[in-house]
């Protein structure tokens, strides 16, 4: 017997069809509606110039655009510094002391200085984590625009590079040499902002509020200013913090010889521009600058910043890297140089690390 055929009538094959249509579109519909949700929710990711980078976790950050932001910062935080001393209303008073037992002092001029410093960065980049050497009352919370624009210089050498906003991490020091300030050393005073990325410091910015000369450098980038020229590496000259120049003297003659000049000066910003071609008469210069006590990030960063950008270096005393993540304080002294032999200067020092945890 021949094998019996099943036949559908055409109203069978008209619901097989319809069956089959109903299929494919419940499994497309849903990855169709999909691609169009992430399309809407992609749109904002094309705003305007005026949304700031590094708005929210997980964004980019232009380094070029932080530089112009950085340099406007600490000249804003300058003139806040200037205003105040100018005008006697310093209103010192003390806010601890150091490890070594000195007054540590507080002033208007600090106070203001970080609180312009401060909001203007978060204004601009409000996704950027920033430490700064003074608490940020939030009472006094105010929103510092910036216009987004960029300096000439920085936009002729520096060219846009983006990075994870939570790879960086900003260092403000809104007055650095305070006590100093207070005595009315002028030429020792300096504003500085440091960016670090990933913890290793990539744009350092020191403004000298008194005398508006602004030093900028970026890590394979570019700068304003250059390294010195001419230097004596036989008995270099030597810049020290002025409560430290007698610890580092003795040490210093034995290792270079009795002809070697100790430079007692404030600040570890105005110390590294001693270090560099600085066109101001009130700068000294010096080949070698080294802390043999604890310090604070916020007083280095920024000009570990400029020296790396330039070829030069700044390490702990036994010639570590300083690390700028973390705790804000770095317990292993620093010696910087530049031009020269960074790895022969911490071998002749090797006695001072020992006092640099004291």
């Amino acid at each position: 017997m021949a094998p019996m055929g099943i036949r559908l009538s055409p109203l069978g094959m008209a619901v097989f069809c319809l069956l089959g249509l109903g299929v494919l579109y419940h499994l497309y519909s849903g990855f169709l509606a999909g691609r169009f949700a992430f399309f809407m929710l992609s749109e904002p990711a094309a705003a305007g110039p005026e949304t700031p980078r590094g708005s929210a976790a997980g964004g980019a950050v232009d380094l070029r655009e932080l530089l112009a932001v950085s340099v406007l910062a600490a000249t804003r935080g300058g003139e806040e510094v200037k205003r105040v001393r100018e005008g006697n209303v310093l209103n010192a008073k003390a806010k601890g002391k150091t490890r070594e037992g000195a007054e540590e002092q507080l002033t208007t001029g600090d106070l203001l200085s970080n609180r312009r410093m401060f909001y203007l960065l978060k204004s601009a980049f409000p996704a950027v984590q920033i430490n700064s050497e003074e608490r940020v009352d939030t009472a006094d919370q105010e929103t510092v625009p910036w216009d987004r624009s960029i300096p000439e210089d920085i936009k002729q050498k520096i060219q846009p590079k983006e990075v994870p906003a939570e790879s960086v991490t900003v260092w403000i020091d809104p007055l650095d040499a305070t006590q100093e300030y207070t005595e009315d050393l002028r030429q020792y005073v300096t504003t500085m902002v440091c960016v670090a990325v990933n913890g290793k410091p990539v744009i350092g910015v020191i403004h000298k509020p008194f005398s508006s000369f602004t030093a900028w450098a970026m890590v394979d980038g570019g700068s304003n200013i250059k390294a010195r020229s001419s230097y004596n590496e036989k008995t270099p000259r030597i810049i020290v913090s002025r409560s430290h120049a007698g610890k580092v003297e003795q040490v210093a003659r034995q290792t270079f010889g009795n002809k070697t000049v100790i430079i007692p000066a404030g600040g570890a910003g105005y110390k590294v521009l001693a270090l560099l071609d600085v066109p101001e008469k009130n700068q000294e210069e010096a080949d070698v600058y080294i802390h043999v006590t604890y310090i604070k990030k916020w007083d280095i960063c920024a000009g570990n910043a400029v020296l790396r950008a330039l070829g030069g270096h700044m390490t702990t005393l036994t010639g570590e890297e300083i690390s700028y993540t973390g705790s804000d304080g770095n317990e292993g002294g620093l010696i910087a140089s530049i031009n020269m032999n960074h790895k022969a200067l911490i071998e002749k020092l090797p006695d001072l690390e020992k006092t640099s945890h004291k």
